[in-house]
């Protein structure tokens, strides 16, 4: 049946055209756009996606410019840290030149206290936007990632660069009100001066046959036995005397031989022997150094601003421990303030226990300060809740203008200078750590921008294919349009 009124094939004609230009009109946006998914009308899911990538892409651009402004704060850091220790390592070399004795003091502290004000402008200075890692002890975090997890929660990660404080500030004495007296262990209430010298005695038991040997620190003495005790005693005191040894003395008291020690920082190892007859020697023994000995735990902790203070007939000498430092920087810390007190006839030494592992820190007096008298009274306290020692603490106060002033210096300048080594040390390490999270943030973004165009970019080729084929089916639909719309013409010739 033919009807003017309803025309089926036109009808059907009209919405393929249509369809074929609804798939025209969005491969035409595709070309136009070059993305296959430009709306959440599109693809939905796909949208989605993409967007949620895009902002990651967005979120680690920033991250790239947090690490570089990091890196480039490192790295005014630890090149800072370099130059410092460049510097103390200029001062060493004066100080070791300020160990001979015909050299004018006075110029090379001269030379010494112009490199110390160096150092101080370097770290002044060392600041990159305000923000300065070598003063203070507080951490910096640098914005590193953004972790999303499987439930699309997203946290960001940080990496952690620890100040390496190179001031010289003393530091703040703590008030917290937890003692730590019980982190430090004082043998005895006073230091010695040589007028208290160490001494063993040894009896000599005489036999005409005998002859007798003592050994001193490695140094050995042969003796034979002549006319009784005492005079054998005594041709061993002199042989003794002869070796040179210093801080030893050999001394008689009737048939007893006396050997007697005044060294600041070392032990003493005493033994004997004796052959012939009813020949013999006492035993001998270890004669101890003069030296007083503060031992710190071996088993409690150090935390930031801890505080440690020796006092010396009244004079209280102090450090507080920073972020990470153990009993041996408490040690070298209490050493650089006590020879930084220019106490007349005082001198220290840092050490091991040989047996207990504690780190110790030794004080000697050799009783030239009329005024202290023959010995020294030693205490020692500790406070928490202190501000922390700066990491050059006792720079301020190295002089070589003395014998005993240059010795402590060339001894305290390497703890400095390890200090400054360590700092850089640890700016080098985080610098290279930041440097390899910046180049995988790179490469990550490019990845995820790889995937966001797989995602939702157009396929050109496919695209440019299909616009063709699709001009075709709208031509060949217009034309079967034209054809079904001829079709009532056909019904006049019906009625002519």
């Amino acid at each position: 049946m033919s009807s003017i009124l309803t025309n089926t094939s036109a009808m059907v004609a009209l919405q393929t055209l249509k369809h074929i230009n609804m798939s025209l009109g969005k491969i035409q946006a595709e070309i136009s756009t070059g993305k296959r998914v430009e709306s959440a009308r599109d693809n939905a899911a796909i949208w989605a996606i993409s967007k949620v990538m895009e902002s990651d892409v967005k979120g680690f651009k920033a991250i790239s410019e947090s690490l570089a402004l990091g890196e480039s704060t490192i790295s005014v850091a630890r090149q800072g840290t370099e130059t410092v220790t460049e510097l103390l390592t200029d001062i060493k070399g004066k100080i070791i030149a300020a160990q001979e004795e015909n050299v004018d003091r006075s110029k090379i502290q001269t030379d010494v206290d112009a490199l110390r004000e160096q150092i101080t402008s370097v770290v002044n200075a060392a600041q990159f936007n305000g923000l300065n890692l070598i003063k203070g002890t507080a951490d910096v975090n640098v914005l590193s990632s953004l972790d999303r997890g499987a439930d699309g929660t997203v946290t960001a990660s940080s990496i952690t660069i620890a100040r390496q404080d190179l001031t010289t500030d003393a530091g703040v004495y703590g008030g917290g009100g937890t003692s730590l007296a019980a982190n430090a262990v004082v043998s005895a209430a006073t230091v010695e001066s040589s007028a208290a010298t160490k001494q063993h005695s040894m009896t000599v038991t005489y036999d005409i046959a005998g002859a007798y040997e003592v050994n001193i620190g490695g140094s050995t003495v042969n003796v034979a036995a002549n006319t009784d005790a005492a005079t054998t005693a005594t041709d061993l005191a002199g042989a003794i005397n002869a070796l040179g040894l210093s801080g030893i003395a050999a001394s008689t008291s009737g048939g007893d031989l006396i050997i007697t020690s005044t060294k600041s920082f070392d032990d003493t190892i005493v033994t004997t022997s004796a052959t012939g007859g009813a020949a013999a020697i006492a035993a001998g023994a270890t004669i101890e150094q003069r030296a007083e000995t503060v031992d710190f735990s071996t088993s409690a902790l150090v935390n930031e601003g801890d505080s440690y203070r020796v006092t010396l007939e009244g004079n209280n000498f102090e450090y507080i421990a920073g972020k990470g430092e153990t009993f041996e920087d408490v040690a070298r810390g209490l050493k650089t303030a006590v020879d930084g007190g220019a106490l007349t006839g005082v001198s220290t030494k840092v050490g091991v226990d040989a047996t207990t592992g504690a780190h110790q820190l030794f004080v000697d007096y050799d009783g030239t300060d009329t005024t202290f008298g023959a010995d020294l009274d030693l205490s020692t306290a500790g406070e928490d809740g202190g501000t922390a020692s700066g990491g050059l603490f006792g720079l301020d106060n190295i002089s070589v203008l003395t014998n005993a002033t240059a010795t402590a210096a060339l001894d305290n300048i390497e703890t400095l200078i390890n200090n400054a080594i360590d700092g850089a040390a640890e700016f080098g390490s985080a610098e290279g750590r930041i440097e390899i999270q910046g180049t995988f943030i790179s490469k990550l973004t490019d990845s995820l921008r790889a995937g966001i165009g797989t995602l939702v970019d157009a396929n050109m080729e496919e695209a440019s294919a299909r616009l063709q084929a699709l001009q075709v089916q709208q031509q060949l639909g217009i034309q079967s349009l034209s054809i079904a719309n001829q079709q009532p013409q056909n019904l006049l010739a019906l009625f002519r």
